[in-house]
């Protein structure tokens, strides 16, 4: 056989690759700006918001008893209750943060006293330009901990589909003559081999073919047509060119399924 049977990369296995390195790719990222920055940044949307209440609630106990000279100074005097934890805030955060400015206006407070979150919280992050809105409760430590965990785990997942898709776009399968190239190892010549397995062809397009070493033991070579070529009808259907390519030139032990055909002639076979 003189034909070259040559059998690339899949366009769906190089897809499916791709999706997978997308996928974890931006798992890891969003889980590293989570452990980074992001339950930082929203610890303190959180601990502003508490202020809020705090400041609301202060306002309406003592709106009718205070002027809006002394609520000012009350107000410009009080600091966010933060944790005693600093690491669960952003790095570089002050050890004491005033309450947000606008709490110390006596108008803006009455006015907002109808709607707390929407017309003093959400106003006010407009006005700094927050990016998260309070969270229901603050994220400890531990929780921040978790996602640089997932963090690398998601990052070894991202190399690991980087490794596998750039191994698998450098190699393929080559028939040429009697000689067979699998996508990894060296090449060996089909009367070399010894026993080919093709159960998982004909479902899982999986075989696996073992070949003399000298006088070491049998070398296995494994031969994925879903990766490598493919069966589309449309192109020729690579893989199962190869196959039969290596079938008709290999003559030691063929291990495959009996078609339902092939067993119910059996009993037949023998009666006569």
């Amino acid at each position: 056989m003189s034909e070259r049977i040559e059998c690339k990369p899949t366009q769906w296995f190089l897809l499916r690759a791709a999706a997978m390195l997308l996928m974890f790719g931006i798992f890891a990222g969003m889980f590293f700006k989570d452990g980074k920055w992001g339950y930082r940044e929203k610890n303190v949307s959180y601990y502003t918001w508490r202020a809020v209440e705090e400041a609301a609630a202060k306002f309406g106990e003592e709106q009718s008893k205070m002027t809006p000279a002394e609520w000012k100074e009350y107000a410009e005097s009080q600091t966010l209750d933060l944790p005693e934890d600093r690491s669960i805030l952003p790095v570089g955060t002050p050890e004491s943060l005033p309450w947000p400015a606008l709490l110390a206006d006596y108008d803006v407070m009455k006015e907002g006293m109808a709607n707390p979150k929407k017309l003093l919280f959400d106003r006010y992050r407009d006005e700094v330009g927050m990016k998260y809105d309070a969270p229901d409760k603050d994220f400890t430590a531990g929780k921040i901990f978790e996602q640089w965990v997932v963090f690398w785990i998601c990052l070894v997942l991202t190399l690991g589909a980087l490794i596998v898709l750039l191994r698998t776009i450098s190699r393929k399968m080559v028939l040429h003559g009697t000689t067979f190239q699998p996508a990894g190892g060296k090449p060996v010549d089909i009367e070399d081999l010894v026993r080919l397995d093709l159960r998982r062809w004909d479902r899982k397009g999986l075989a696996f073919a073992w070949a003399r070493s000298g006088n070491g033991p049998e070398r296995k070579i494994r031969i994925d047509g879903l990766t490598y070529g493919g069966f589309k009808k449309e192109e020729g259907e690579p893989a199962e060119k190869l196959m039969e390519g290596l079938k008709a030139g290999f003559s030691g032990e063929l291990i495959e399924y009996e078609s339902e055909e092939e067993s119910a002639e059996a009993p037949e076979a023998a009666g006569s």
